[in-house]
Formats: structure tokens, C-alpha cells, sequence
């Protein structure tokens, strides 16, 4: 694929980027931080009628047969809004793990209700510094799940969840209803995720992939989500370095505006950089998704997008001064924002370690 959206994709983002910009707004997230329990309804609503949950999935359960570059678009918008649910990526992971790992029997009853956006799911292994670790701690036994799976995106409110769990000693990849699990809320820095501790006490739960091929598919899914994440932290990045640049030029120190400043110009230029960089990435990997070369490509995009948000996020406040650091302002949502996405989906360190071993040759 051409580094360069076509025509189609255009118009996705430009009219997701239209709907985003009248239904999410600042004032409408700053009180989320102080309420846990609680996501952004106007997004997510706008998700389900515009279609952006079927986006990816196939056309015989209610999806748009489309692909992961165009839910990238969704999701850069979503990161420049800083869309309050986590649910697009999450459902998405859900659903892509049944899609590819699940028989028809599975398919059948979930992936319609995850299209539509009616049920939403959840990736129960992609938090913390290694999601696959060499014992999960969430083990599967005679067909049913025990233990707990820590810090879920969206677990607060998800139906159905995918499992990487223990069957002893053999890695399995699992899916789960979630209808009575116990769910304890984290009141965390970004609360609109939804993140939530999930106890299973013989909760039953059907299996998707064994053994190796297990671990093989859970990481697949990670960077599935990954990229999607990736796209999210390019938004995000994007607009807080429009941020920073409209605030240089108009705010004036000395006489002049502060944009005339070596050490904010070549700020905001650097910041320019790293966003072309983690937007090529992005793209990059979502056209890779289903080549040799996905998960080389989804490490590079996660790694040089969690930068590029990151180093955003700080900068753009560092610019603003003093005024940037106040609660009506907004920055610090970017900021809370960039450090959960830089967890969520496993952390750099967890990334870095994929893409050396895959480039060594030690793909695990």
C-alpha cells in the first residue's frame, strides 16, 4: 500500500473527524476524571450509528468488510477528540480473536452483537509490562476460568471477554461471558477507560487456540490493538503540537510572539517530526496486517507513537507555561491520555523485546 490515504479514506476521515469535533468536547471529559465507573456515552453512541464498530469485521455477521487502515482513521480521530471509552479498540480485539480463532458456533453468537456495538468486549491480557507472561495469572480448568486478570481495559462494562490463561502448564487462549464475573473499578490517572480487575470463579469459558499457537495468537491480537492504539496516540499527538504551535504564535513575551524563539520553534518542529514518524508507522503497520512482517511493523508503530505522545504531552504544557497546567485548560487530559495508552497493550519494554527478537530471528 502507498504511504497515502486514497480518496475513500479521506472522506472516512475527514467526516469521522466532523462528528468527533461536535460530540466530544473538553468540558465534557474533565468531570469523568473524578467519577469512576463512568465513559463518554455521546462517543461511544456516535460509534455505533456511524458504523466505526462494524468497520473491520466481515460482512456475513454485520461488519463493513474494511480493514484495519480505515479503523486507523477512526481511531486518529478519536485520539485528536480524546474520545472518552475505550471500547472501539477493545471490542475490536475481541472480535478479531473470534474472527480468526473461533468456530462458527462462536462467531455466531458474538461477532454480530460486537458489530453493532450492542455488546462490547474486552482483551483481558493487555495491560502491565508483559501481557504474555510464562504463567497467566488466570488458569482455565475442565472448561472453566480461575483467577484474575488485572487492569482490563473497558472490563467494567465488557460482555464477553478473550483470556490468555494457564491449562496445566500449557498456554490457552480462551473466551468468556462475562455475565456475573466480579468486577472491581480502578480508579485510575484516565478513569473514562474503564479499567477494571476481573475475577473469575468457575466462570465458564471456551476455548479459541492451545499451546504455542495460543501464545502466538494472543500476541497477534496485542498488535492488532496495538496499531489501532498507535493511530490513537498519533491523534493525540498531532493535536496537541497544533496546540503548541497556535499558542506560540499568538502569545507574545518581549515584544514579539514566543514562536520567534529558538528553543520553541525547534521545540514544535521537533515535535512535528516525531508525529510524520509515528503517523508512517501507523500506516505502515496497518497495511502489513496480514504480511510476514505485521508484528515487526505493530512494535515500530507502538514504540515511535508512545514516543511521539509522550514527548508531546510534556512539551505542549512546557510551552503553555504556567497557564498549562491549570485544570480548565485541558492539557493534563492529553497527559493522563499518553501515559494510559502508553500501558495499555503492553508497555515499551514489552514491544522493544518483541521487535529484537523478531528481528534476530528468535520469534517467540
Amino acid at each position: 500500500m502507498s504511504i497515502l490515504y486514497d480518496e475513500g479514506q479521506h472522506a472516512i476521515a475527514t467526516e469521522s473527524r466532523r462528528a468527533l469535533e461536535g460530540r466530544v468536547s473538553k468540558d465534557d471529559l474533565l468531570p469523568l476524571l473524578q467519577t469512576s465507573g463512568r465513559y463518554h456515552e455521546n462517543f461511544w453512541t456516535t460509534a455505533k450509528e456511524q458504523g466505526w464498530t462494524a468497520l473491520a469485521l466481515p460482512e456475513a455477521f454485520g461488519g463493513l468488510a474494511l480493514g484495519l487502515v480505515e479503523l486507523g482513521l477512526i481511531a486518529h480521530q478519536a485520539g485528536r477528540s480524546l474520545s472518552g471509552a475505550p471500547f472501539l479498540t477493545s471490542s475490536f480485539g475481541a472480535a478479531k480473536a473470534i474472527e480468526l480463532y473461533g468456530n462458527d458456533t462462536q462467531k455466531a453468537r458474538w461477532l454480530p452483537g460486537l458489530a453493532s456495538g450492542e455488546t462490547i468486549g474486552a482483551v483481558a491480557f493487555a495491560a502491565g509490562p508483559d501481557p504474555l507472561p510464562a504463567r497467566p495469572g488466570v488458569a482455565l480448568k475442565a472448561g472453566k476460568l480461575g483467577g484474575r486478570a488485572v487492569g482490563v481495559s473497558g472490563g467494567l462494562f465488557a460482555d464477553v471477554a478473550v483470556v490468555f490463561a494457564d491449562e496445566g502448564g500449557t498456554s490457552v487462549l480462551a473466551i468468556a461471558d462475562l455475565a456475573g464475573v466480579a468486577r472491581d473499578a480502578i480508579d485510575s490517572f484516565d478513569n473514562s477507560r474503564c479499567i477494571a480487575d476481573l475475577t473469575f470463579a468457575d466462570t465458564p469459558a471456551e476455548t479459541l487456540v492451545t499451546g504455542e499457537a495460543a501464545r502466538t495468537a494472543a500476541l497477534h491480537i496485542l498488535a492488532l490493538q496495538a496499531v489501532v492504539t498507535a493511530h490513537e496516540q498519533t491523534g493525540g499527538a498531532e493535536a496537541l503540537m497544533e496546540t503548541a504551535r497556535d499558542y506560540a504564535l499568538t502569545r507574545k513575551a518581549f515584544g514579539q510572539p514566543i514562536g520567534a524563539f529558538q528553543s520553541i520553534k525547534h521545540r514544535i518542529a521537533e515535535l512535528y517530526g516525531l508525529v510524520e514518524l509515528a503517523r508512517a508507522n501507523a500506516i505502515h503497520a496497518a497495511a502489513r496486517e496480514e504480511q510476514d512482517d505485521f508484528i515487526i511493523a505493530a512494535a515500530a508503530a507502538r514504540l515511535s507513537a508512545t514516543e511521539a505522545y509522550d514527548t508531546a504531552a510534556r512539551d505542549c504544557v512546557q510551552i503553555h507555561g504556567g497557564i498549562g497546567v491549570t485544570w480548565e485548560i485541558g492539557l493534563h487530559l492529553h497527559i493522563r491520555r499518553s501515559r494510559t495508552l502508553a500501558l495499555e497493550q503492553g508497555s515499551s519494554f514489552f514491544w522493544e523485546d518483541v521487535l529484537v527478537d523478531r528481528l534476530a530471528g528468535g520469534a517467540a
